[in-house]
């Protein structure tokens, strides 16, 4: 194995090389290689320019050159450089706040980002997840009951969206303590108009023009309304939280769900933050945690139903550990190592964030490459998982990589990020996964599981990364 790639240079002995030196795909004049980025599948394109023009090339998008990188060690570098020397993209910021959405911690910067973590990570402290783990399991239950009853009628079940009901009910539940209950009642007012909030901020960030500035599509419409209608059901759950509060002020100090801790955390002397800031980060758990969790589960499903011993594995795990969703504990999920293993393997193979955009805040250079302050770059993070150097077999579906003594090689591995800005919600994502599979695999078989061509699901980069619908049937064990 090559020792790894540092993102700092000594300037001193080596002189810096221009962004224009770099190597990269010919494009068309003023458009740049925009027409050759499609947003449904620009992580793939930007994978295989990777693998021709090696861990450091450039891309035009329209006026604006953007610096991609490939290489694992170079990537955690600038990503322990956040937030003082790189940030996300501007224009995602720009576009969440035409939208009248207050940035969470996903997009705040600076000092303003560094107050809001603290608030966040109280909210999402394993002594405060763990209080909330029974309501974990009361939506593990429910959509247990719901497959159950399509198993028994022999019907078809459309997997992504019962997955999104599934971590929209979890994410609404933990953060509001409230019921939405997608998964039995079927209603998903809510997951719909996050669906169109999340490929709405998608699309307008990737968009080289901000033309919706200048005339709007009905596309932009239906975003703009989805996005009210979000907010103000959002604005609803904090106002109900503060008079609970008002109510019980014993919640200040057990606080029964996340929204109730990042209030109190909020209303400290010295936390700097506002009403304002807690409703940007409960749109912030809604959005990022509904659709990122969901990704990550339906590519495990379907890698474990193309992969029969690994599905024996896990499914004789949940028998000896596992013996009733609605009842599982914190203990007996912590139990589950080969499903742990089976979820890092399947965000290695289809990461539900296969690239990490950013910006340079200040004039810097990162592996011997000057970057003038607001240069934008692309991190690709699904090169080097790909890679055999790092991963044998790399193509292959290895839980077993994962488990003590596997060879994983963790440093290279990415999925919730890296430095100071990794996911905080993280150890809840992982414990939403098993919960999911236990209630999907401790009861039935996947008798069938298949896209709506027949063939393996795409790859569908929206918000994030996830697989084209599929449609699933099941029988009882």
């Amino acid at each position: 194995m090559s020792a790894p790639t540092s993102a700092r240079t000594d300037t001193a002995t080596t002189p810096p090389r221009r962004i224009a030196d770099l190597p990269g795909p010919r494009g068309l004049p003023l458009l740049g290689n925009a027409l050759q980025l499609k947003p449904r599948s620009i992580h793939l394109q930007m994978e295989s320019w990777a693998r021709k023009y090696g861990p450091c090339f450039r891309v035009q998008m329209a006026n604006k050159p953007v610096v991609v990188f490939s290489d694992h060690a170079v990537i955690a570098d600038i990503l322990r450089e956040r937030p003082d020397t790189f940030r996300r993209p501007a224009i995602t910021a720009e576009v969440s706040i035409e939208l009248d959405g207050p940035p969470g911690v996903f997009l705040a910067e600076g000092t303003h980002w560094r107050k809001q973590r603290r608030m966040v990570m109280q909210a999402f402290a394993p002594h405060a997840i763990k209080a909330y783990f029974p309501l974990l399991n009361k939506v593990g239950a429910r959509l247990e009951k719901r497959w159950m009853q399509a198993a028994q009628q022999g019907a078809s079940i459309d997997l992504g969206a019962d997955l999104k009901r599934f971590t929209v009910d979890v994410i609404a539940g933990l953060a509001f303590g409230a019921e939405v209950n997608t998964v039995e009642t079927g209603d998903d007012v809510i997951q719909e108009h996050m669906e169109v909030v999340l490929s709405g901020v998608a699309r307008r960030s990737f968009m080289p023009f901000p033309y919706w500035r200048y005339f709007k599509l009905k596309a932009d419409r239906e975003l703009e309304h989805s996005s009210a209608e979000f907010r103000r059901a959002v604005n609803g759950f904090v106002a109900e939280a503060r008079a609970e509060m008002a109510a019980n002020p014993a919640l200040a100090a057990n606080p029964s769900n996340l929204l109730h801790a990042m209030i109190a955390a909020t209303d400290q002397p010295d936390s700097g933050l506002g009403d304002l800031d807690v409703v940007g980060n409960v749109t912030t758990m809604l959005l990022a945690g509904e659709d990122t969790t969901a990704s990550v589960l339906g590519w495990l499903v379907w890698l474990l139903h193309t992969n029969p011993e690994a599905m024996r594995r896990v499914q004789a795990e949940l028998d000896q550990h596992v013996p009733d969703v609605e009842h599982m504990t914190l203990a007996q999920a912590d139990a589950l190592d080969y499903i742990d293993a089976c979820a890092h393997e399947a965000m290695r193979l289809k990461p539900a964030a296969p690239f990490i955009p950013l910006q340079a805040v200040k004039d810097t250079q990162v592996a011997g490459i000057a970057l003038p302050a607001e240069t934008l770059l692309w991190c690709v993070m699904r090169h080097d998982t790909m890679d055999k150097q790092y991963f044998p077999l790399a193509q292959q579906f290895d839980p077993e990589r994962w488990l003590e003594g596997g060879g994983g090689a963790r440093g290279v591995h990415l999925p919730f990020g890296g430095g100071p800005r990794m996911c905080p919600g993280r150890y809840l994502s992982l414990l939403e996964i098993k919960v999911a599979i236990a209630a999907l695999l401790r009861r039935f078989n996947i008798a069938s599981l298949e896209a709506a061509d027949g063939l393996p699901p795409e790859e569908v980069m929206g918000f994030v990364m996830g697989p084209a619908p599929m449609r699933m049937r099941l029988t009882p064990r």
